[in-house]
């Protein structure tokens, strides 16, 4: 490497980078460039990333802003940097991650190494049990509002590499290109789709919200993952009070609380049965209720835990219903399963772990589109739902391993 280089980088960090932006996947930014064809060049195009980030003279192109639905309708808009500047993030996600890391709360978490979202709902079920009431809130536009000013002193407070600080500056003021070509300034928020993003997210919350608990209310343990956050409170008085000085935290740190998201929950089981509003929430797309259940010792009774989410459980059906299974009669069985194995395969890791019962009316669900399938396919099945019913089960009998809920024992 040159010493003549201001900023000493490794090219081999440049090149690991790269890996791992490949192994994410993602489409093309704002110059139509997608990873194929940043790959035709791959040593020029890597070479002239580290050239200009060594040399300071590397710039950021404008983020290509895509509108997505969100599953509570309306949009959100997703920010899609080009290939080279994952690749940039990438190299100074990898200097600044291991920095900060360690000083990291251990119930932050979002987007962690080791940490998941199901760890999150297994903490969370034990302390609703050790904890009467739950603190359930949710930030306005986390992603869109933080103070870039606030961002950049905690950024500083944990690196001195004068290039890491710079980009990351680049970065935050880089403008989205909406679908029309028109240039959007952006004064808050990290790049949302940057590979930095989720870093700089936690780093600013980190300051903002999970120090600020353990200084403040260190006897109220809680749960984030990302914008996503509860709090766990013995009595109402308590939840009533930090909630008043978390709404006060928050406006300090130039961010808002959601009014109609925001909400104190009673986590009514056997033992409490005390009347309250609101006994049930939703965090990471299972809900927390009071379900009648059998404990370890085969006993029924109430039991305040985590289940699929009727709104999770719905957009799964829904994507099933989208991928038309009954119209491919073109198609042998062997071929739909690899259709829609990889699907049902994720849904299923994720909402079997907690109370896996509730899952089974969406399976169920599939399994008669498999049967609509085998009437449409088959002449004989025709008119004959029975019949096709009859053939499905002794498929699975046969194939077990054929789909991936069949693998699990939920055989038609």
């Amino acid at each position: 490497m040159k010493q003549s280089k201001p900023y000493s980088i490794s090219k081999q960090v440049v090149i690991s980078a790269f890996k791992k932006v490949k192994a994410n996947r993602g489409s093309a930014g704002i110059d139509g460039q997608d990873l194929k064809e940043f790959e035709e060049n791959l040593k020029g195009n890597l070479y002239k990333i580290w050239n200009r980030m060594s040399s300071g003279s590397y710039l950021p192109s404008p983020v290509k802003l895509v509108e997505i639905p969100k599953k509570t309708g309306g949009t959100r808009g997703l920010g899609i940097p080009t290939v080279e500047d994952r690749v940039a993030q990438m190299v100074v996600k990898m200097y600044l991650e291991p920095k900060v890391e360690p000083i990291f709360h251990e119930d932050s978490y979002g987007y962690r190494p080791n940490k998941s979202a199901l760890d999150a709902i297994g903490q969370a079920r034990k302390r609703c049990w050790k904890y009467d009431y739950v603190i359930e809130f949710d930030i306005k536009g986390l992603f869109d509002n933080i103070d870039h000013e606030l961002l950049m002193r905690a950024v500083q407070k944990h690196t001195k590499e004068s290039w890491i600080i710079m980009y990351i500056e680049r970065w935050l003021k880089a403008p989205f290109v909406n679908s029309e070509g028109n240039r959007i300034e952006r004064n808050s928020g990290p790049p949302q789709g940057g590979v930095i993003s989720p870093v700089l997210a936690n780093l600013f919350m980190h300051y903002a919200f999970d120090m600020w608990m353990v200084r403040t209310n260190s006897y109220s343990p809680f749960e984030r993952y990302a914008d996503d956050a509860i709090i766990h409170c013995k009595t109402e008085n308590e939840a009533q009070e930090i909630l008043g000085k978390l709404d006060k935290r928050l406006k300090e740190c130039k961010l808002e609380l959601h009014p109609k998201k925001t909400k104190i929950i009673y986590c009514k089981d056997k033992d409490r049965n005390d009347e309250y509003p609101v006994t049930e929430f939703d965090f990471l797309g299972y809900t927390f209720r009071r379900i009648f259940i059998k404990d370890r010792l085969g006993r029924l009774q109430f039991n305040f835990l985590p289940s699929v989410s009727n709104n999770s459980a719905k957009a799964f059906r829904d994507k099933i219903k989208m991928m038309r299974i009954h119209s491919f009669t073109g198609s042998k069985i062997e071929m739909i399963a690899e259709m829609i194995n990889p699907t049902v395969r994720g849904w299923l890791n994720y909402f079997r772990k907690y109370n896996p019962s509730a899952v089974k009316y969406s399976i169920d669900c599939l399994n008669r589109r498999l049967v609509k399938w085998a009437m449409c396919k088959f002449k004989r099945f025709r008119g004959h739902r029975t019949r096709a019913e009859s053939w499905l089960k002794e498929l699975a009998k046969r194939e077990p391993k054929m789909f991936s809920h069949w693998a699990l024992g939920m055989t038609p």
